[in-house]
């Protein structure tokens, strides 16, 4: 394996980017930071830099960059990085010159230009962004086939994927199965669902993640984004990716072969592990994390998702079949609605709704270019915001 590769992180003060530093941290000789991209957290930015010194960092607006080069002069930085903001920003880093490998951890569409940016130079992208994939899979995989590039899941469902495809071949599987936690209402009454409120939505049992990816789990969303994302990484059907409830979250995900055989790929719950196999591919290296014990695995269950209690993945399954734009439509649509529940705009129930409702107001289009993408990520953002403003006003009147 090659020295020193370098490695720009799009989120970097993000859960995924967190852990992505502690494994190049305890890489030295592997890896170097050389571009990091944060949204507005600057103090945690600020002590990334002061670590790592990269030679280019983005912050999301103007004034996120003044507090930043206030807060490196601060801290007694002498040669500031390249600061840069915005879109652009993000672009900046992503494409940055003698960058090796782009890991793209910002959650939303907001890393879908940079990461394609990234791909059309030949860079290997270590993807735990799953929107890009959604929103326009066929662009992203024409781009890295055309240059080269690779895409390595983060996603510990996808990397366990991509792990148990290793030597297999693609005519002797039959399905692929990912598993999900099913999120905090796993068990819950489906009539206790009007009363889920979002600090309960926001205590996922075992991963400890962004909010907007949590309440994707407790809607089971997060899945359906990741089944879309499955067939464009590993070119299969709708009807060959299947997802199973796995509440120990112990098996990440398997394969089931066409002679009846099922092939897992097991690990603790650790970020760092995903993000040292996309970093280090196609090498393993020893890892700081400690084995997993099977002695401790008292029980591995498995259960079929309740699609009437969570909707939202049928969803997936629909754009999915669909094709075309209708991913894009569904996935910006999904990330106004969450927030709009984050903000107590809407309730847990009418995520569905505004989400559904949406994807069924648009005539859908195949896939063109990025322009058109875009377009119709803005219009979906504009009906779902309507169809949120619709509910506020109802629930507002029956008070």
């Amino acid at each position: 394996m090659g020295t020193n590769k370098k490695v720009a992180i799009l989120g970097s003060t993000g859960s995924v980017g967190c852990n992505t530093l502690r494994v190049i941290e305890s890489m030295p000789e592997e890896f170097k930071v050389t571009a990091l991209a944060a949204g507005s957290s600057i103090q945690l930015l600020t002590k990334q830099i002061l670590k790592f010194q990269p030679e280019i960092v983005s912050v999301a607006t103007e004034s996120a960059a003044s507090e930043l080069q206030k807060s490196l002069k601060t801290a007694g930085v002498s040669r500031l990085p390249e600061i840069c903001t915005g879109t652009t920003g993000l672009v900046q880093v992503a494409t940055h010159p003698g960058v090796h490998i782009v890991v793209s951890a910002i959650v939303g569409s907001l890393g879908f230009v940079p990461t394609y940016r990234a791909l059309e130079l030949g860079r290997r992208v270590a993807l735990a962004n799953k929107e890009t994939l959604v929103m326009a899979g066929e662009l992203m995989t024409r781009a890295a086939k055309q240059s080269g590039a690779e895409i390595l899941p983060v996603d510990s469902e996808h990397n366990a994927i991509h792990q148990c495809l290793r030597g297999e071949r693609r005519d002797e599987v039959k399905r692929i199965i990912l598993t999900a936690s099913g999120g905090p209402f796993r068990t819950l009454a489906r009539d206790e669902f009007e009363k889920i409120t979002v600090d309960a939505a926001l205590k996922h049992p075992t991963w400890k993640m962004g909010q907007k990816i949590t309440i994707d789990s407790a809607t089971l969303m997060n899945k359906g984004l990741e089944v879309i994302e499955a067939g464009w990484l590993f070119g299969f059907r709708p009807d060959e990716v299947d997802v199973l409830i796995h509440p120990q979250s112990t098996v990440h995900s398997m394969v089931e072969m066409i002679d009846g055989s099922i092939i897992a790929q097991l690990g603790v719950t650790d970020m760092r592990h995903p993000i040292q196999y996309a970093l280090t591919y196609p090498d393993r290296c020893v890892s700081p994390l400690p084995p997993l014990d099977l002695t401790q695995l008292r029980t591995l269950e498995f259960f079929e998702p309740d699609n009437e209690r969570f909707p939202c993945l049928g969803l997936a399954y629909q754009a999915m079949q669909a094709g075309g734009m209708l991913p894009a439509v569904m996935s910006a649509a999904n990330e106004v609605a969450v927030e709009a529940f984050i903000g107590g705009a809407i309730s847990f129930t009418s995520v569905f709704s505004v989400i559904s409702e949406t994807m069924a107001a648009y005539e859908n289009r195949p896939v063109t270019e990025i322009e058109e993408i875009l377009s119709a990520d803005q219009w979906s953002r504009n009906t779902a915001r309507r169809q949120v403003g619709m509910r506020t006003c109802d629930a507002a009147i029956s008070r």
